[in-house]
């Protein structure tokens, strides 16, 4: 038993290894995106500090601070989870292009395992990226973290990468069964999600109806929990209340998205779509 669990999780760690390999062959893409990470971060950052001079208002140096960290935690957060979101299609697109996606899905190599591997290397990517993000803005904009709970903040991050596992597999479907269209599709759902979740506003500013799909997105409840422990230093039990919805959407996400990803990868086999590349 042991030993069968270790060999899936070699096969799974290789799956890693592959997505290291194609990070390192298109390690310009790499940096642009790093570039364009932290370039956007920075922006909110200046927008925050030079929002009170645009309003006229007194510009109290606690709330300036208080407004960057503000918008800071919603766009790290965000981009740590939109790279989780965004890896998982973009991976099947990278297969096309590079015309291995048929021998992958033919692998005598259980589909959980796969996808065990592409979610492991996803976390990889967007921890490393997130990180980098945060040290290159704490260079050029001054980064309040003295009231910060580190442990809540950890706690709710992880969970937020496993609930946002679960639809970034079921988002991984579009560019599964629509070759030239489905990784935009992908890219529509996240921009859905990135308007409803709170990321650089409250979610109470917004129409009715969508805040109702606010209360879908686990991003809303992540980012405001890290609110609250960052800005805050709320603890585990404060920031509960916006954990265990995301915990909620993880548990629910996750076997929804195994499951469409398995009948996407069935009616692919069977309708010839695999051999397609370009």
């Amino acid at each position: 038993m042991i030993a069968d669990v270790g060999a899936q999780l070699g096969l799974a760690y290789a799956f890693v290894e592959r997505e290291v390999a194609l990070s390192k062959r298109y390690w310009a893409w790499e940096i642009v995106w790093l570039v364009y990470g932290i370039v956007t971060s920075l922006s909110v950052a200046y927008i925050a500090l030079g929002a009170p001079g645009l309003s006229g208002g007194s510009g109290d140096p606690a709330l300036v601070s208080r407004f960057v960290l503000y918008l800071l935690v919603g766009t790290i957060t965000w981009r740590f989870l939109g790279l989780i979101f965004e890896q998982m299609g973009e991976t099947i697109a990278w297969e096309r292009w590079e015309g291995t996606i048929e021998y992958t899905f033919m692998a005598p190599v259980p589909r959980l395992t796969h996808l065990l591997g592409m979610c492991a290397a996803t976390l990889v990517r967007a921890v490393g990226f997130s990180v980098a993000i945060l040290a290159a803005v704490a260079l050029f904009v001054p980064v309040d973290l003295s009231h910060a709970n580190v442990a809540s903040a950890l706690v709710l991050l992880a969970t937020g990468a496993v609930a946002f596992i679960g639809l970034a597999i079921g988002s991984s479907v579009f560019p599964l069964l629509w070759t030239e269209k489905g990784l935009q599709m992908a890219y529509i759902v996240q921009a859905v999600v990135l308007l409803v979740s709170g990321v650089y506003y409250e979610t109470t500013i917004l129409p009715g109806w969508m805040q109702a799909l606010s209360f879908i997105s686990p991003a809303t409840y992540v980012i405001r929990g890290m609110r609250d422990a960052l800005l805050d230093g709320a603890d585990l039990a404060a920031v509960w209340p916006n954990l265990w919805p995301a915990l909620l959407v993880g548990a629910v996400s996750i076997p929804l998205g195994l499951r469409a990803f398995l009948w996407a990868e069935r009616y692919a086999k069977r309708t010839g779509r695999l051999k397609r590349s370009g």
